[in-house]
């Protein structure tokens, strides 16, 4: 039991390390902090307020909309106050016979404050009403009925704003829990599956991705987080993809590719963060949005393929089997890409595939045949 408890608190522990030194969060959030900003760049932020309001918290948004209203109700009710005071309209001050208010039944505080309520809200219950006597009065409800427009329009605006961010549409997006890498069509390639949730399509998709890693480079200098470029295409191409059906991303290992020094028992020995990225036009809302994923080493299986998800009814439609999205079966593959380009005849099979750490491959042979086109 002590045994186990210990297994389990490596694993904990292991897992939050790796969470802990991603750039890029599986869900998309970016891992990364400013120290050292000047006060001036602070300021900037409060000069662009709009995208500073629109990209805050939800718990913020709320309480600036309960700030806002009752802070200017308040505000002009002081004002109010204010006005009937001068007036003489209080209730312990002596009014003379002929008294003429400038607000009827605005006797303290609090009826001040009621009355600026129903003023900015345009409420109106008819009990307190501004009357001809006082010009400046006449002034201010004209200054509140303004400002409280002002007031209305932006918080509306910033609601809804937040409401139709692009990144909620991003939410619909989901890329496999790991990647593969497998022989297809006469080459090595590194394949994720992404899928879109939601029937209207991404119009002009676009797919990239960066392999971020620490280099060291000829002259000594360090680079932290050296972004490589990796390129991905599908079977229809690299950009403007019709996506309506979940899209296998191949990364084809050549030369050119940060991973094909890399081979099936070093893999998991390196260092680097694997970030694809996901770009397109929501078709509903004509909004450009970006949905990106990040892969560590420990998330790539070697010499394992995914399983077939597409297949068709009887009725003539096709059918998305998204219990098989993230299962991969295991496939012969080369030892490493070396092998697979240059020694041909010499590969080292691996029958059973190289399975990571953490993830469990199930292996569903009626499901794979019954998912086949």
């Amino acid at each position: 039991m002590f045994q186990f408890c210990q297994k389990r608190l490596r694993e904990h522990l292991a897992a939050r390390r790796i969470r802990r030194t991603r750039l890029v969060t599986k869900d998309g959030r970016c891992n990364i902090e400013f120290g050292s900003v000047r006060y001036s760049n602070h300021f900037a932020l409060l000069v662009d307020f709009w995208t500073t309001f629109v990209e805050i918290r939800w718990r913020f948004v709320l309480l600036i909309f309960i700030a806002s209203f009752t802070g200017s109700w308040f505000l002009f009710g002081l004002l109010w106050f204010w006005i009937a005071k001068n007036n003489g309209d209080l209730r312990w001050q002596v009014q003379p016979v002929n008294h003429t208010r400038c607000v009827d039944n605005v006797n303290g505080l609090t009826t001040a404050f009621l009355y600026s309520l129903e003023t900015q809200t345009t409420i109106g219950y008819g009990g307190r009403a501004l009357t001809e006597h006082c010009g400046g009065a006449v002034t201010l409800l004209i200054v509140q009925s303004i400002l409280g427009a002002i007031i209305n329009c932006f918080m509306c605006g910033v609601i809804l704003a937040k409401i139709s961010l692009p990144k909620k549409r991003a939410k619909t997006i989901t890329f496999s829990e790991t990647a593969v890498i497998c022989p297809k069509r006469d080459s090595l390639c590194l394949l994720i599956r992404v899928a879109n949730l939601r029937k209207t399509l991404l119009i002009g998709s676009q797919i990239y991705g960066k392999l971020l890693r620490t280099t060291i480079t000829a002259d000594g200098e360090t680079i932290i987080l050296d972004q490589i470029n990796i390129d991905f295409v599908v079977d229809a191409g690299k950009d403007n993809l019709f996506f309506v059906c979940p899209l296998t991303l191949t990364h084809i290992i050549n030369k050119t590719s940060p991973f094909f020094e890399m081979a099936v028992d070093t893999l998991h020995q390196q260092e680097f963060e694997l970030v694809v990225f996901l770009e397109g036009t929501a078709e509903s809302t004509s909004s450009t949005c970006q949905v990106r994923t990040s892969f560590i080493p420990q998330e790539i299986q070697w010499g394992y393929s995914f399983l077939p998800i597409i297949s068709r009814t009887k009725e003539g439609k096709y059918r998305v089997d998204f219990s098989n999205f993230s299962r991969a079966v295991p496939v012969a593959t080369a030892h490493c890409a070396y092998c697979f380009h240059n020694e041909k005849g010499h590969h080292h099979h691996h029958p059973v595939g190289m399975d990571n750490q953490g993830f469990e491959v199930i292996d569903i042979h009626d499901q794979a045949d019954g998912t086949k086109m």
